[in-house]
């Protein structure tokens, strides 16, 4: 006895239900061209991933049954597709069965995640039955995405008869995700003693890329297939005599190369489904927004981005040669807009304003947070001018402490990297320089500085960077208390400075543009702090 199951690596788009409904439809002609028995796609694929408050109205769910029925209708081959369902008032994760032009059967999801980016509690009733359905001489499970990672689901569904699982899923990437869920596949492989096939939904939604990298399992825990990931795919998993054989197995990717992956679906997936013809960036000779440029030339092409370059009295010649040798290298449209002359004209204006104030530093923070507004309002023009999206350039470690300018250089549509620490960051330019070298070497290699004021640095306000990212990533990631921070021999006086930054500055992070998530809590859906808040910590 032979079978074999087409695992769909789909990019759904929520809310897209016919275009959803026609992917499914393609891969399932695919499949059946290479004699598949059985086609498997990911959680709620018809819908994509998550609905959200979509799901709270009726007519979404009337219009995926609808949708769901016509594409029994057409499919040319048996499909297991997952999709939301209403039903007795109750609102369902569901996958069914779909064979012979109808929906045969269908399970609902039991175990409903509710951390991290989840909230399915909010939107849908568990499951409480298992579901086995047979296919020529096999017995198949099914699962979908948390009813594998804690134990009693699957081992109720093997109790139910069934000789094989298949797991749908909309699993969305951070750091070393993948390496997780094999690892947690195979606990529930070792309690049941079943193979399983894990499909994975790919692509980016707002914050969210999912990464796909569907894999199989057989029941001794070893990887049988392993499915490209950041990219759609479809691969048959043959299932003969009780045992999976082996097949498709991509290559492994470095970190650097996975968050790089991820960050270029990102943008790819936001601006496409979100019809924008292209992206403006503004580029300062630092390596934010170099890098920054990079993604968006390599997630878009050259010919839909262009950079801006705005120096000001401050702005150093060598920002100004780097970056004109950066944009020349990607070949992407490059304008420079001096701002002089907007500085001085934003000075007389205030003048009056300012001056019954009393005396003040002839410079303070005001005269830097003007240069950056004037830049953000000159790229808010174009953006408006050309209807691209402007992408922001600040790193996780700036959105952290709020080493950035509210409707300055915040100001735009998508903050590509807002979940970037910036040690991070440069391993990520060295990665993007090993495969062609795009980004000027002085970029790398030069302090990091505003250039809001003469011979400034970033370190003239913040402790050195990877120190700051240490704190954050302890404070904000993994919820360590200051006392088991500075325990971790941090110097006491750079970790209440930089507590002190973070929960200032939520009021700045609530006003930024969302961006993609590449760790395990960004600033984001899993990031739910009051902007108002005496908390006063644990200190000893």
């Amino acid at each position: 006895m032979s079978l074999k199951i087409a695992v769909a690596q789909i990019d759904c788009t929520v809310g897209d239900l016919a275009g959803n409904a026609a992917r499914i439809l393609a891969a399932a002609d695919e499949a059946h061209a290479q004699g598949a028995d059985l086609l498997l796609t990911p959680e709620l694929a018809l819908a994509g991933y998550p609905p959200e408050d979509l799901l709270l109205r009726p007519d979404f769910h009337r219009a995926c049954a609808r949708e769901l029925s016509a594409l029994a209708a057409r499919l040319p081959l048996p499909a297991v597709v997952g999709h939301p369902e209403m039903r007795g008032g109750l609102r369902f994760n569901a996958a069914s069965l779909l064979r012979e032009g109808r929906v045969e059967l269908t399970y609902h999801k039991q175990r409903l995640p509710n951390s991290e980016v989840f909230d399915e509690e909010r939107y849908f009733a568990a499951g409480t039955a298992p579901c086995v359905f047979s296919l020529g001489e096999a017995n198949i499970g099914l699962a979908i995405c948390e009813d594998i990672w804690l134990p009693g689901t699957v081992e109720a569904t093997r109790a139910a008869g069934a000789e094989l699982l298949l797991a749908l899923n909309a699993s969305p990437f951070h750091m070393n995700k993948a390496a997780t869920r094999q690892a947690v596949l195979r606990s529930r492989i070792a309690g049941t003693g079943i193979p399983a096939i894990y499909c994975n939904l790919v692509g980016g939604q707002d914050e969210l890329v999912f990464d796909g990298a569907s894999f199989a399992l057989d029941a001794q825990g070893r990887l049988t297939h392993q499915l490209p990931a950041f990219e759609e795919a479809l691969a048959i998993v043959e299932y003969a005599d009780g045992h999976l054989l082996p097949g498709l197995l991509a290559p492994p990717s470095s970190l650097e190369a996975s968050v790089y992956s991820a960050l270029c679906l990102g943008v790819r997936d936001y601006l496409g489904k979100n019809g924008f013809p292209g992206a403006i960036i503004g580029l300062s000779g630092g390596i934010d927004s170099a890098l920054t440029l990079a993604i968006a030339v390599d997630a878009l092409g050259a010919d839909k981005v262009r950079a801006v370059m705005m120096p000001s009295p401050y702005t150093a010649q060598m920002s100004l040669t780097d970056a004109r040798e950066m944009a020349h290298r990607l070949g992407v449209q490059y304008d420079e807009i001096p701002i002089a002359t907007a500085m001085e004209q934003f000075s007389t204006l205030l003048a009056p304003v300012f001056a019954p104030l009393g005396a003040k530093p002839a410079w303070d923070t005001t005269e830097e947070n003007i240069q950056a507004r004037i830049r953000g309002l000159l790229l808010m023009a174009i953006s408006n001018r050309t209807g691209c999206i402007l992408l922001t350039t600040g790193n996780k470690s700036e959105m952290a402490v709020g080493y950035a300018t509210l409707y300055g250089d915040m100001a735009g549509g998508f903050a590509v990297l807002k979940d970037v620490f910036k040690t991070f960051v440069y391993r990520l330019a060295h990665y993007r320089n090993a495969r062609s070298e795009v980004i000027p070497h002085n970029i790398i290699t030069r302090a990091p500085s505003a250039e809001l004021k003469a011979n400034q640095t970033d370190q003239d306000s913040l402790p050195p960077y990877e120190i700051l990212d240490a704190i954050i990533e302890a404070y904000m990631e993994r919820d360590l208390s200051p006392r088991e921070i500075i325990a971790q021999g941090i110097p006491e006086a750079d970790v209440r400075r930089v507590i002190m930054l973070l929960k200032k500055n939520e009021y700045k992070r609530r006003q930024a543009p969302p961006g993609v998530r590449v760790t395990r809590r960004a600033f984001g859906k899993d990031w739910r702090y009051p902007i108002t808040s005496h908390y006063p910590d644990e200190w000893s």
